[in-house]
């Protein structure tokens, strides 16, 4: 049975009370208005999610409801309900923001097919708002600081072009969200926005991501991929921790760049593509052009116009508004109350050095919002939870192991998954800090069945 709400409007008594008995036969709310007027007063009072509204009324008529109806919410869904010699009014209505139109003498079939079908209409429309609106939440640049405002001044400049941009800053600043927000603001903002993470790809499969690869190419290869490239086109391709790619793959991305050609892998076929590139690294590039590691062609290309994101310790001032977006945002998600946070709370959390910078304030904040007990989180919550959440996770899960092999396997899944959130999820950056090879630790991630998001 259906829980919406509708309201109808129409001077003929016998209408009224026939479609309001339709209506709720099939479980819609209905509300009545026998004239214009009182149906405006209807609307603002009820909110309702559908109207039926009749032309030809006396005194203010269906398309002057319409209007007034439609300046106070432009959203509002309305079916015009028209007698023959009112057809081409109604479909003029339509013009004015109507959704539909029945003709009179309404016929019951008909009538709820089009309720349900302006119905649905609707919801689509408002999961789109809301999936808009949600996308928006989250890749929301937040910050009053001035080294975060001039960061996005320059941002908002080179948006609006197709230039080349190269994000730079410390794992976990945000070097991906200002990535989106670029995008978001240029000319290319409705297309695809898609990500590689450089570092996340084992070094042979990069390039079959990269641009794709043919049904038998290598071992493995059962099908044709089309790759990130050509799924980018007309978009933004994001290259997140560019400074671990091959030199080999360096070389073809530099062609792409030049000629806005790639070639499958273990393809002939030239495949032009139109993407605007933006890159991101943790790495001192000009280091590692100095190494070998980094070609220098490739660094001109894609460092056209240069970005820095400073990292948490640089902008102190805005952790008290990043705390409550994060509040907030996890409290939507997970569909629970929002909670307080004390002004002792948040100078404890100003006062710590965040080396995982915004990344590490967004876990510690969900922590709190779960494990506080009360609607605000105070100074008490805050030094009990902020720090070494995952570290207390594994030895707390120690107590049920019941083997020193269970403990030891557990408190190595906690290490190595820290680590690898702080270094964003890059594999190659981990291995070389913790001093292992990267192809032990990919073993490792697969034998744990770690997960970027966990």
């Amino acid at each position: 049975m259906a829980n919406e709400s509708i309201l109808v409007i129409d001077d003929e008594q016998g209408i009224l009370e026939s479609l309001k008995k339709t209506l709720e036969y099939e479980g819609y709310q209905v509300s009545l208005a026998d004239n214009g007027k009182l149906g405006i007063e209807r609307f603002r009072e009820k909110s309702p999610d559908l109207i039926l509204l009749d032309i030809k009324m006396p005194g203010m008529d269906g398309i002057d409801v319409l209007k007034e109806i439609r300046t106070i919410d432009s959203s509002a869904f309305v079916l015009i309900v028209s007698g023959h010699g009112t057809i081409k009014t109604a479909v003029d209505a339509i013009k004015f923001g109507a959704f539909d139109f029945l003709e009179k003498p309404l016929d019951q079939e008909i009538l709820l097919l089009r309720v349900k079908t302006a119905l649905q209409s609707r919801n689509l429309l408002l999961e789109n708002i809301q999936y808009k609106e949600g996308e928006e939440r989250r890749y929301r640049i937040v910050g009053e600081s001035r080294a975060l405002k001039d960061v996005v001044q320059t941002a908002d400049k080179v948006a609006a072009s197709n230039v080349r941009v190269l994000i730079r800053g410390e794992n976990g600043t945000g070097k991906e969200l200002l990535a989106r927000y670029i995008h978001r603001k240029g000319k290319r903002g409705q297309k695809s926005f898609v990500e590689v993470n450089c570092a996340a790809i084992p070094r042979e499969l990069v390039e079959s991501e990269l641009f794709g690869h043919e049904k038998g190419s290598f071992t493995g290869a059962h099908a044709r991929k089309i790759g990130k490239f050509q799924l980018a086109h007309g978009g933004s391709l994001f290259l997140d921790e560019v400074g671990d790619m091959s030199l080999d793959t360096q070389a073809k991305v530099l062609r792409a760049l030049q000629d806005g050609v790639i070639q499958r892998v273990g393809g002939r076929e030239d495949i032009h593509v139109d993407v605007r590139v933006i890159a991101a690294t943790n790495k001192d590039l000009e280091r590692e052009i100095e190494a070998g590691n980094f070609r220098e062609d490739l660094y001109y290309r894609l460092n056209v116009v240069a970005l820095r994101v400073p990292p948490l310790r640089e902008r102190m001032e805005d952790i008290p508004l990043l705390v409550e977006s994060f509040l907030k945002g996890f409290s939507m998600e997970n569909g629970l109350k929002t909670k307080r946070i004390n002004p002792e709370a948040i100078d404890y959390l100003k006062g710590l050095p965040w080396p995982g910078n915004i990344r590490e304030l967004k876990n510690t904040v969900e922590r709190l919002a779960i494990l506080s007990i009360a609607d605000e989180i105070g100074l008490k919550d805050a030094r009990t939870h902020a720090e070494g959440g995952r570290k207390a996770a594994a030895v707390t899960a120690s107590g049920d192991l019941k083997t020193y092999n269970e403990f030891k396997e557990t408190t190595e899944r906690a290490f190595l998954m820290e680590k690898l959130e702080e270094n964003d999820w890059n594999v190659s950056e981990t291995a070389r800090k913790l001093g292992m090879q990267r192809s032990n630790l990919y073993k490792k991630i697969e034998k744990y069945g770690l997960n970027k998001g966990d």
